[in-house]
């Protein structure tokens, strides 16, 4: 009796331990269970205005420069050709990319890895030497948001750092040798812009721009979201029709869309608006690629820099 009464006590004050297999077997469980469940998608960290780089990549810098408007930092990422440091091209001048990244909010950093696709096409001899600019596009990535502190995203890019880089780099400062490109938000950004700006850009290449939700914009006087309202006509739908009316200065477009892509039925959708209005525009349909500029770059990064290359006049 002694002894059964000390065998209870041990067995509850010490339960029974798993076995090393059963172990096994739990820890193979745990997945299976959790397999059914959708990724949480990564939240992006806090908007900064500047952003330094975090590798080293060939022909690339960092830089700011001062806002005016906003008294602080602002950054951006460059990539100088091989030529532009060339002592026998020490007077050229070179015509220049502005390249618009996608997702919100905005960081210099989010397409920089593109730079490797550019540096390869130009030291191959394939594509002339050009500067590429990496934009920070503010709180609400290339959109001007004025009841918002510090987030003029569009006029921060367009009356501020392009002039800043005309000032401090030896660019071809007319229309003439400045292009325009961005993908998804982007794209979004580079279409507005480039509508709204024809006279500043000689070249336009949005990407996978999410023109469903540019025409909600559209048809509900500029709201987005709840809290995401936009000025009445700021859209790709509102500012094309704009554009449309004189159709000056002619503006060389290429657009371009992967074909898995979320975005590229509504590309189709856009490009036949586009026709309603005779706006003219090249297309770049790229079979099988999902929505993603590396993707897009890694097969058609000439065809871009080719296409912006031939109306900057470098090649026929």
């Amino acid at each position: 009796m002694f002894r059964l009464l000390i065998l209870s006590l041990a067995l509850a004050v010490f339960p029974a331990l798993p076995t090393p297999a059963a172990d096994a077997q739990d820890s193979k469980n745990k997945p299976a269970a959790n397999a059914g469940k959708p990724k949480q998608k990564k939240q992006p960290g806090p908007f900064r205005w500047v952003n330094p780089l975090k590798q080293e990549l060939p022909g690339v810098k960092h830089a700011t420069f001062r806002s005016p408007s906003m008294k602080i930092d602002v950054g951006y990422c460059l990539y100088l050709p091989p030529e532009y440091f060339e002592v026998a091209h020490s007077k050229k001048r070179f015509p220049v990319v502005y390249y618009l990244h996608g997702g919100r909010p905005g960081n210099e950093l989010k397409s920089i890895k593109l730079s490797t696709h550019i540096h390869k096409q130009i030291t191959s001899g394939k594509v002339p030497d050009m500067i590429y600019v990496f934009v920070n596009g503010g709180p609400v990535s290339h959109y001007n948001m004025p009841e918002r502190k510090n987030a003029m995203g569009a006029d921060v890019f367009i009356k501020e750092l392009i002039p800043h880089i005309d000032r401090t780099y030896r660019t071809i400062v007319e229309r003439s040798g400045r292009g325009l490109e961005g993908f998804s938000q982007g794209g979004r950004g580079t279409t507005r812009l480039m509508f709204r700006y024809p006279e500043l850009f000689g070249s336009a290449a949005p990407g996978g721009a999410g023109h469903a939700t540019e025409k909600r914009i559209s048809e509900e006087d500029g709201r987005e979201s709840e809290s995401l309202v936009f000025q009445p006509g700021d859209n790709t739908y509102d500012l094309a029709r704009k554009y449309a009316a004189t159709r000056t200065p002619a503006l060389p477009i290429l657009i371009h869309v992967g074909t898995k892509g979320f975005n590229y039925e509504n590309n189709l959708a856009y490009m036949k608006f586009l026709d309603s209005l005779k706006v003219p525009y090249q297309k770049l349909i790229v079979p099988d690629v999902p929505h993603s500029a590396a993707q897009i770059y890694q097969q058609e990064s000439l065809t871009l820099m080719r296409f912006h290359a031939r109306n900057f006049g470098l090649i026929d």
